[in-house]
């Protein structure tokens, strides 16, 4: 039975349940920002990263199964999974690779 959870190109599970995975980090990046989580909140924003990660990975797996099935469906997601990577590279960059803390003062413009 496991083997057909891998079969994309046939069956939608796989991109499901990492759609709901990315949504169970995102309600747990919500929870993290409450007072009695103040333990984990420093793992707060790579939960966040992780969920859109996730979400991503999703969307490709279910493009996968669209260009196969849904023609008009992937030219559709095509655009939105573009404009996804690039948020998501812009993400891992500020948040990973940065070697100095974002500074917001300097992306602000000045009057």
């Amino acid at each position: 039975m496991s083997d057909k959870l891998f079969d994309v190109k046939n069956d939608r599970r796989l991109s499901m349940y990492l759609y709901r995975a990315g949504f169970g980090f995102w309600l747990l990046y919500i929870v993290m920002g409450a007072r009695f989580m103040q333990q984990v909140s420093i793992y707060r924003t790579d939960c966040a990263i992780f969920s859109f990660f996730l979400m991503v990975v999703a969307l490709s797996a279910s493009m996968y199964y669209d260009y196969h099935h849904h023609p008009a469906e992937f030219e559709q997601k095509k655009k939105w999974l573009i404009a996804m990577y690039l948020v998501l590279a812009g993400l891992v960059y500020i948040f990973i690779f940065r070697k100095e803390p974002l500074d917001v003062s300097q992306l602000l413009p000045r009057f």
